[in-house]
């Protein structure tokens, strides 16, 4: 089944004239995958097809504002490995999804847009970054570029705990990837 879906995706790119680019030289057991930049609900698809490709669409989960867990679609998201995020409340989210890197068994990654929203905000959120370190896993950047079509799955990136620092590296990386719109992403910071 799984090796079916990564030909269906690597076929649905080839037709859309979109590839996925990686860079990872040595793939982690346990890590989380931040996709950036978040501008439309096209990422979501992009990602989601990229996810089969590279390889990791059976073994990562992601999280996803709760309203589209709702029915009548809320099942489809769930299948997908959605966990639902409730952002009206504060539920200490980063303690839950590090308790989920504790249990989980073999390969297991978690899927976060580090920016939260498709709007444009001056700054990403930093829960990715501490669920990261408290976890003890490495993140994955992954672009996502509509100019070039491609999703670039960039090399792993092991944060020190520093955070600033830390954060102007990452951010670095998505300086050349061009949004779906551009005019909601923040190239400044």
């Amino acid at each position: 089944m799984e090796w079916f879906l990564k030909q269906i995706c690597i076929f649905i790119y080839w037709l859309i004239g979109w590839k996925v680019r990686n860079q990872i030289v040595k793939r982690p057991e346990k890590f989380l995958m931040i996709v950036a930049p978040h501008t439309s609900n096209w990422d979501f698809i992009v990602a989601l097809f990229a996810r089969y490709i590279a390889g990791y669409g059976f073994n990562t989960k992601f999280l996803g504002k709760h309203t589209l867990f709702k029915p009548p679609f809320g099942f489809i998201f769930y299948g997908l490995g959605g966990v639902p995020v409730d952002r009206t409340k504060s539920n200490n989210l980063v303690e839950q999804v590090v308790e989920k890197y504790k249990k989980a068994k073999g390969e297991f990654g978690i899927v976060i847009a580090p920016e939260g929203t498709r709007k444009y905000i001056d700054d990403w959120k930093k829960g990715f970054y501490h669920i990261a370190v408290s976890a003890g896993v490495p993140i994955i950047p992954v672009g996502l570029d509509y100019k070039k079509k491609e999703t670039i799955i960039f090399d792993l990136f092991y944060p020190t705990g520093a955070i600033e620092a830390d954060l102007v590296t990452l951010k670095a990386l998505f300086k050349n990837v061009t949004a779906y719109h551009p005019e909601n992403y923040n190239y400044e910071n």
